[in-house]
């Protein structure tokens, strides 16, 4: 098959709780049938030594940030892309808050100059509740803190046309992450497909055919990624679905490297 020319980004940011590691998951199977090779990197904070959570220290956060970088320079080179569960800017915000919203460590410049090794950033909105998984907290108000300080910084740092924004409820079992992986591969002008592999997406239920959305536009923003209606959008076709996906877990066919 033709490859790349060069590797490829992909992010999936935001707080926690709101189907991150679903939705990574799941986009790695969508590039997986489009035939390409995909590395997968896993949220770095459950290995945390110093603490997550509200009580993290700036030390304990700024381990998750360098512990993201190292990760995605081991993996970002095994594939044509690397999906990963967080990014240097999500956990910059943990940081900051940790910090009591000052940069002790002088590290802005660096998360700023990272951001922008990514070709696609994909910030899931929290519209879900919190739930309890025995690790990460279920505190409103710290999730509040994070994606207030994520408003300021995200549009700071990236590129509008690298930024996307989607609500967590929207990432179920039925949603079609064809168009984002088109996004993607625009971002890189590269095909999608590999050579000889036919364009295979997951068809829509007559039922979700019949009648409520057609599709929930997520918007990359040029101001932020707020309610900003005239911000570019990109339509994710994303149906209507009864039952959401859990946060935790993959789907049968997102494994590692194809």
């Amino acid at each position: 098959m033709t490859a790349w020319a060069r590797h490829a980004k992909i992010a999936f940011v935001g707080s926690h709780g709101i189907r991150k590691t679903t939705a990574a998951h799941a986009f790695v199977g969508t590039l997986q049938r489009a035939g390409r090779s995909v590395e997968y990197g896993r949220e770095v904070v459950r290995d945390n030594p110093l603490g997550i959570n509200e009580t993290a220290t700036g030390e304990a956060q700024l381990w998750v940030l360098v512990s993201q970088v190292r990760q995605e320079l081991e993996l970002a080179p095994k594939a044509e892309a690397l999906v990963t569960d967080r990014g240097v800017v999500d956990n910059y915000a943990y940081y900051l808050r940790a910090c009591g919203m000052a940069d002790r460590f002088d590290i802005e410049p660096f998360v700023r100059a990272w951001s922008g090794t990514y070709d696609l950033v994909v910030r899931l909105l929290p519209d879900i509740a919190l739930r309890a998984d025995g690790v990460r907290s279920t505190s409103d108000a710290f999730r509040d803190e994070i994606e207030s300080i994520l408003d300021r910084v995200l549009p700071a740092f990236l590129r509008p046309e690298r930024l996307v924004a989607l609500h967590a409820s929207e990432v179920t079992d039925e949603t079609d992450w064809w168009p984002l992986a088109e996004r993607l591969a625009a971002n890189l002008g590269e095909p999608l497909l590999a050579e000889g592999v036919r364009r295979v997406r997951r068809r829509r239920s007559s039922a979700s055919r019949g009648g409520g959305r057609q599709g929930v536009a997520a918007r990359g923003t040029a101001g932020g990624v707020g309610g900003d209606a005239s911000a570019p959008q990109l339509e994710l076709d994303l149906p209507t679905q009864s039952s959401a996906a859990p946060d935790e877990g993959a789907p049968p066919d997102a494994g590692p490297r194809a």
